[in-house]
């Protein structure tokens, strides 16, 4: 395939599907999660395109009768009211990261030459859904929404009230988060004991998250003709002294409450210059900290920067006054709180156990940052559980295995029911 153009692209926003759904009454489990999973994957819905797919999911969850339904912007809220003692929440997004000649999704048979030989060796008998998004994280939300559908109280009697939340743009800055947006506006919507995030993990538990932070070292200089370069001052010579810094630091591993954080400091982007002709007076160096979640937002900053650098989002730039990156200028671009794995919460830790019965997984810790740092901040103890391998997210090979739908749907289903 070749590259896809601005016009493919716009093309392929207009595809989504309008209805999703399956038939209760002939469909059996392992129907009903392909086909959900295949109307989603079908979804053109890369971050700022998720309406569509939002409507069609609001539609199928207003269907559902035991379900009360809100919407705010992109985002969908779905709640029962069983009258349990505990509530449990539910959370996957629906946006994907762009395209990378990987839409539309399409089922492969076993032993076409597109399935990767790792997914082929776990999997030999597997139809495997390859396109964007099956990972991160269609595949989850189809269980979700399958759950959403069969949980009712009536065949079905879940030990637990379940909110269903269905949420935009977790893959772009925080600022535009969906799940970020309905907290702020309608907290009481969000309400529960524990929380699970359907993030790619193999169908094991991955606790807490490592926190991120992106932002730009500044080195300064002085514009000159490069003719005469000595009556200007080389502000891209000057930002070797911020690579050499990155260079030298060593990635920490970092243990917390029992599992084990790997921290990364690096750059993603570098500009500088304004002309071939022209000594540089500014270089930005763009830098991306993940800290372990044995650290706030403050005291990460300050290794970085300095308790009293005083750089926050949208307040411009300032000098750093300690940390890594002391004397250079630095400006926030984006940043989010790590979360503590939470496993000693009653229902993690039963959730834990049979995870544990089922796949043999004992919980790791999730070094993405995921919205599991939000509960925490709302004091709900929650861990990533979800199909596929996090190793395959956003790559332009992204797939899933049939079977990965019907065990997340077992575990999760079985824990809802028989609960601890």
């Amino acid at each position: 395939m070749g590259r896809m153009t601005d016009a493919t692209t716009n093309t392929l926003a207009l595809q989504t599907v309008r209805e999703i759904g399956f038939d209760k009454a002939t469909a059996t489990r392992a129907q009903a999660l392909a086909a959900l999973t295949e109307q989603l994957m079908a979804s053109y819905s890369v971050s700022d395109d998720e309406g569509p797919l939002t409507d069609a999911v609001e539609r199928f969850l207003q269907a559902q009768p035991h379900l009360t339904v809100r919407r705010h912007g992109d985002t969908i809220v779905a709640s029962t009211a069983f009258g349990r003692e505990r509530r449990v929440i539910l959370a996957g997004h629906l946006d994907v990261v762009p395209v990378i000649d990987n839409f539309p999704p399409r089922w492969l048979e076993p032993g076409d030459p597109l399935i990767r030989e790792d997914v082929a060796a776990a999997f030999p008998h597997d139809r495997v859904m390859w396109g964007r998004g099956a990972t991160d994280m269609k595949a989850s939300d189809a269980v979700m929404l399958y759950l959403a559908a069969v949980l009712d109280d009536v065949a079905v009697r879940p030990r637990y009230d379940l909110t269903y939340v269905f949420y935009d743009h977790e893959e772009v800055v925080a600022e535009k988060n969906g799940l970020r947006k309905v907290v702020e506006a309608h907290p009481d919507w969000i309400e529960g004991d524990f929380a699970i995030i359907g993030e790619p993990t193999d169908c094991g538990i991955e606790g807490g998250c490592n926190g991120t932070m992106r932002f730009d070292v500044v080195a300064h200089g002085t514009a000159a003709h490069s003719a005469r370069a000595w009556m200007g001052d080389n502000a891209i010579h000057k930002a070797g002294e911020i690579l050499r810094r990155l260079a030298a630091y060593e990635p920490a591993d970092v243990p917390v409450d029992g599992l084990t954080y790997r921290e990364g400091v690096n750059a993603t982007l570098i500009s500088g210059g304004k002309g071939t002709n022209v000594i540089p007076d500014e270089c930005r160096v763009h830098v991306n900290y993940r800290f372990a979640p044995d650290k706030t937002l403050p005291e990460a900053k300050a290794l970085m920067m300095g308790a009293d650098c005083g750089a926050e989002l949208g307040n411009g730039e300032h000098t750093a006054t300690g940390g890594m990156f002391e004397g250079f200028g630095i400006e926030m671009k984006d940043e989010s709180p790590s979360a503590r794995p939470g496993m000693d919460s009653p229902l993690a830790a039963s959730l834990s156990r049979l995870v544990r019965e089922r796949t043999g997984r004992e919980p790791l810790a999730k070094l993405g940052w995921t919205d599991v740092a939000r509960f925490a901040i709302l004091g709900i103890p929650a861990v990533n559980l979800g199909a596929g391998s996090p190793l395959l997210a956003h790559k332009h090979d992204e797939q899933l295995a049939e079977s990965e739908l019907t065990l997340m749907a077992d575990i999760l289903g079985e824990w809802l029911v028989a609960g601890e």
